[in-house]
């Protein structure tokens, strides 16, 4: 989150955080956007009897501030349909999908014995990491990683890629075509 308010202070980069929202108190992306003066807002999971009324609470707070864009970083509950029915929105995973999706997806490629994982930028759909993809990177994996080592190296190059890739998503736009994401705005019925 640091790395797009830091971008976004640039008016070249194209993209403007018109909020910050959690399932939680006390979270890093919060304070961060409290100290930058951008608004923010928590919508507890706790706060609620079932995940459906958490996800259309979620998906009102959203809609308060009119993204364009929703960007899930860091934000580890999953998005319903409530809210990806009525927004677009992208999300971050460190691993090259569609291997290893879920909460767990260093470990699982540690696991596996991979020699070489990565991250993932993609549109959320319904499913489990299982959106369009937008971008990906490799990212080798070191004799001698642990979860830990491999996972900080993931996140150093996720920070790179998600702020170039809003960037040019808020820039140029984009299409979806199947599960094919281009960027630049075409005829297809999923542009943006």
């Amino acid at each position: 989150m640091a790395a797009l308010m830091e971008a976004a202070k640039d008016p070249g980069y194209g993209a403007e955080i018109v909020a910050v929202g959690t399932d939680r108190e006390g979270t890093r992306g919060v304070e961060v956007a409290k100290a930058a003066g951008v608004p923010t807002f928590v919508v507890p999971f706790r706060s609620f009897s079932d995940r459906s009324a958490w996800d259309t609470a979620m998906s009102d707070r959203i809609a308060e501030h009119e993204p364009d864009l929703v960007v899930s970083a860091g934000f580890m509950r999953i998005l319903g349909p409530a809210v990806i029915g009525r927004h677009q929105a992208v999300n971050i995973h460190p691993a090259l999908l569609p291997s290893f999706p879920g909460a767990h997806a260093v470990r699982d490629a540690l696991a596996h014995g991979v020699r070489i994982t990565g991250t993932t930028i993609h549109f959320l759909d319904e499913g489990v990491d299982s959106g369009p993809i937008i971008d990906q990177v490799a990212v080798p994996v070191e004799d001698g990683d642990d979860e830990s080592s491999l996972h900080e190296r993931i996140k150093v190059v996720e920070r790179r890629m998600l702020v170039d890739t809003v960037g040019r998503l808020a820039r140029e736009g984009w299409s979806i075509d199947g599960r094919h994401v281009r960027f630049g705005r075409t005829d297809t019925k999923e542009n943006r």
